[in-house]
């Protein structure tokens, strides 16, 4: 393929990216002259491609509004892309709808890819193995996800739908603050208007959304990504757990997520004669861990994998749990 004709095509994927792009940014791209661009407007202008002229300030290039463009040309790193996604999609439990769609979207990419390309992903795909299996969790209505990511770019109340974990269901008013996907499930987060205060909601348990007139402002503070983890670590359940820990952020951060538990530096632990506790070390931090479990009985393994020196302020459950665990390893380890 000649160096003209491959900046040509060039120019029709930034032009198929969408928006106005203007001589400048368009001649940066393709490392030519403007009147170059200019020329190569009319080489496609001749191919039946419908490419506009706007004036003004911000004027530039666009394509035709409704214009269906031929088939994508996609590079070998490209299509590998596209493929990856999709499978990978799949398996965390991240595509939407039915898995039909995924399952159609890659058919038609490899059916229109070059034999030697083909060929190639196939053997790729045959030697891909994953360590998990795929995400048994419900996925999103794809109806829904459009209409909930509308309402959260132009800040519109939306209606929803929503069965809870307990089965019931209910209509809401909901001031959608953003998407998040997390661990194979996709949440919207925001304000439940019916209450006032803010919710995290799952999207497979929304059965319909529809948007409201009107506006809101969305609040300053967190992200959604971030309120999300929070909600997470605050969550109601039937324990709730102090410890302190002897280390840094991310050291107990590898054990225990922000969506388990929530962080804060605190005074070293001291010693029962009033002297600080010389295990701490000159210089080295106490963070204070609070989480709400359901159950107990996974914190004491994740304590010890933490191998750092920690101190259970509540519940006298979990400490009676560690003992038993630490007495059950050191019967383990005497045995011969």
């Amino acid at each position: 393929m000649s160096r003209p004709t491959a900046r040509v095509l060039t120019l029709l994927e930034l032009l198929q990216s969408g928006g106005t792009r203007t001589v400048a940014e368009l001649a940066g791209r393709l490392g030519v002259e403007g009147r170059t661009v200019r020329r190569y407007v009319e080489q496609l202008a001749d191919l039946d491609v419908p490419v506009e002229s706007v004036r003004g300030r911000y004027g530039g290039y666009r394509l035709a509004p409704g214009y269906r463009l031929p088939p994508l040309m996609l590079s070998d790193e490209e299509a590998l892309a596209v493929l990856l996604g999709l499978v990978a999609g799949r398996r965390a439990g991240m595509t939407t709808a039915q898995l039909t769609a995924s399952e159609t979207a890659s058919a038609k990419i490899r059916r229109v890819l070059p034999r030697h390309l083909a060929r190639r992903l196939d053997t790729l795909m045959e030697a891909l193995a994953f360590t998990d299996r795929p995400a048994a969790s419900a996925t999103p209505d794809a109806g829904v996800l459009l209409t909930l990511a509308d309402a959260v770019r132009h800040r519109r109340p939306v209606s929803v739908r929503y069965t809870d974990r307990e089965g019931r269901r209910s209509e809401r008013t909901l001031h959608a603050y953003g998407i998040v996907a997390h661990a194979g499930r996709w949440y919207v987060t925001g304000q439940d208007a019916g209450i006032g205060e803010d919710r995290t909601l799952r999207l497979d348990r929304i059965t319909d959304a529809r948007t409201l007139p009107g506006t809101f402002e969305a609040p300053a503070g967190p992200g959604p990504a971030q309120r999300l983890l929070s909600g997470f670590a605050t969550a109601e359940y039937r324990h709730e757990v102090t410890l302190r820990i002897q280390g840094t952020a991310e050291q107990i951060r590898a054990h225990f997520p922000a969506s388990v538990a929530n962080l804060e530096e605190t005074e070293p632990v001291p010693a029962e004669d009033g002297v600080a506790d010389p295990v701490a070390g000159a210089g080295e931090r106490w963070m204070r861990v609070e989480l709400r479990a359901e159950r107990l009985d996974w914190l004491p393994a994740v304590l010890a994998a933490l191998d750092r020196p920690f101190v259970i302020e509540r519940p006298d459950e979990l400490r009676d749990l560690v003992v038993e665990l630490a007495d059950r390893l050191a019967s383990h380890a005497r045995r011969t």
